[in-house]
């Protein structure tokens, strides 16, 4: 999937929980490498950051989404 992303450069939104002890911040950061213009986002939450932060999700994604 990085193939992908370097040679079509999509639209990409990344919401991440700043504190996921599974999927680092540095994780997030590297769509950034693949697309300069990806939207990295991050949440004051762990794994579950859908679970615990929906609706800054949402508003995330309702932002993103126009673009």
């Amino acid at each position: 999937f990085q193939q992908y992303l370097r040679t079509h450069k999509p639209p990409l939104l990344a919401i991440w929980g700043q504190n996921d002890p599974f999927f680092l911040p540095p994780g997030a950061e590297a769509f950034q490498h693949d697309i300069p213009n990806a939207t990295v986002q991050f949440l004051a939450t762990g794994h579950f950051a859908l679970e615990t932060h929906a609706a800054e999700a949402a508003a995330a994604i309702r932002d993103f989404l126009p673009r």
